[in-house]
């Protein structure tokens, strides 16, 4: 009966679970300080250069405690979201597939980027990744901007060692 429920929809989201942690990574990324005080360019790029980061924390974060499907979930959640944005920004529904694929294949490079720096909170490492892997403002110093940001990612990977799995799930407490 599970096969005909997941066949035809009708049993709930697994990713539902999840949805209240993506959405506190969305506000995470947007929050003010990495624009004003880091000079993240406040560009679509951008954007999604500091969600990739984000996200890539938290992620780091779930595989710590084996909550590989959790962590599977989310990724799923990143291409559902980035699937209705180029779509929102009007890319053709025959183009999208490639765009995604291509949108995973940043996050899992990136995510290989920060890794290592993050659970060995390496912060010359992440300062390094960051340059690579962010857009910064017109008029940014980028090695101050690479620094700041890369500050923060580690104070947010410190922040998250201390929520316990169904926290980290919930998301309400965390910043």
């Amino acid at each position: 009966m599970s096969f005909l429920s997941k066949l035809l929809g009708t049993a709930p989201d697994p990713r539902e679970g999840v949805r209240p942690l993506w959405h506190r990574v969305i506000e995470l990324a947007r929050e003010p300080s990495f624009y004003t005080d880091c000079k993240v360019a406040d560009t679509v790029g951008g954007r999604f250069d500091l969600i990739t980061a984000v996200l890539c924390t938290v992620i780091v974060r779930i595989e710590a405690s084996d909550m590989r499907s959790e962590s599977a979930l989310l990724a799923e959640l990143f291409v559902e979201d980035m699937d209705g944005q180029l779509r929102e920004f009007g890319v053709n529904d025959v183009v999208v597939g490639k765009h995604v694929g291509r949108l995973m294949s940043v996050l899992g490079g990136r995510l290989g980027a920060y890794r290592s720096a993050l659970l060995d909170s390496d912060r010359e490492k992440l300062v390094a990744a960051v340059t690579r892997n962010v857009n910064f403002a017109e008029d940014a110093d980028e090695d101050a901007g690479a620094q700041c940001v890369a500050d923060k990612l580690l104070a947010l990977s410190d922040r998250l060692t201390g929520f316990s799995d169904e926290e980290m799930l919930k998301a309400s407490g965390i910043w």
